[in-house]
């Protein structure tokens, strides 16, 4: 072989080499699929405003998937691979059991996406939109989601139930579970302006309304009318995450945490005295801030572990590997 020779085929070696770890590498975009999926957003937010109609809460439940799957292992669609005999997904998690919902509304988008591009658009990028589309019909703020996502092979059941933080948390351990997943604590107080929509069961929430002293008596006394301090009694009874406009995406959820009318135990804490009381007077101040702040911690919360490149795969069916 002749050096000339030798120096082609190492460059097509090196060139082999480097395709790979150029696109395992690459960046998520919102042009992502504007040559090879035109009509995904249309397709995604057909579904969406259908099912928004039909009930107005699933709106919260799908932005609430999205944060349930990024927050283990990063955002990989895992949370919505179904159990088999031979594994365990994250369904069952402390946390999600009886709890998140929506699964057939991504599957009804899944379908549409899948009827205009046919194996193009992962199930992790379906739920960035979806959780997009879901604030806007609700009244909330608009932006550009990210895409290029890919869909994990494989779930964690012990990391669901270890890194989302649970309603009983306080609040130095939201802050060190937002911070170990490179989110700050600006994140953290707009992020949990999402829960200015949708509903908590009354096991999420009684300690709360029964216990603690940071909480306004007369709300405690209206939620404990739906919630008997019994635990197994009434438990999946529901009540409105904001009292004031549980279905218009708004920055009302501040103005409940100044008035000790919390919630969630979690919820409160965002302003008990602490380092974040200053950000919930903002937020409920300006809600362009909590807007401009909601949409970054959302951009930054879906770039949390992304499988790029070759690493996944595009599922077929979103609760089942191909």
């Amino acid at each position: 072989m002749t050096s000339s020779t030798s120096l082609v085929a190492i460059s097509a070696i090196v060139l082999l080499v480097m395709v790979p770890m150029q696109i395992t590498n690459a960046q998520l975009t919102p042009s992502f699929y504007s040559h090879t999926c035109p009509d995904l957003f249309p397709a995604v937010q057909k579904v969406v405003q259908s099912a928004i109609d039909k009930e107005a809460r699933m709106g919260a439940s799908l932005l609430r998937l999205f944060f349930h799957d990024c927050f283990v292992n990063g955002c990989d669609g895992s949370i919505l691979l179904d159990d088999t005999p031979t594994f365990t997904g994250e369904k069952t998690a402390k946390p999600n059991k009886g709890s998140v919902r929506g699964f057939e509304v991504i599957d009804q988008i899944k379908t549409a996406v899948e009827e205009v591009c046919p194996g193009v658009v992962s199930c992790a990028d379906i739920l960035a939109i979806t959780a997009r589309d879901s604030v806007v019909t609700l009244g909330g703020p608009n932006w550009d989601v990210l895409l290029g996502r890919r869909d994990s092979k494989t779930a964690s059941l012990s990391a669901a139930n270890n890194d989302i933080p649970p309603p009983t948390s306080s609040l130095s351990a939201l802050m060190t579970s937002f911070k170990n997943h490179g989110l700050s604590t600006t994140d953290l107080v707009a992020l949990a302006g999402g829960h200015t929509i949708g509903q908590a069961r009354c096991t999420n929430f009684r300690a709360h309304i029964y216990n603690d002293n940071n909480i306004d008596a007369s709300f405690a006394q209206t939620r404990r009318s739906n919630c008997p301090s019994a635990s197994g009694s009434g438990d999946n009874n529901l009540a409105p995450l904001d009292r004031q406009t549980p279905t218009h995406f708004d920055n009302k959820y501040y103005n409940n945490l100044i008035d000790m009318k919390g919630l969630l135990h979690s919820d409160q804490q965002l302003y008990s005295g602490g380092p974040t009381n200053s950000l919930v007077s903002t937020y409920n101040a300006n809600p362009g801030q909590f807007s401009k702040d909601f949409v970054t911690g959302m951009i930054n919360m879906g770039n949390i572990q992304p499988l790029t490149g070759l690493s996944g795969e595009i599922r077929k069916n979103c609760r089942r590997t191909n």
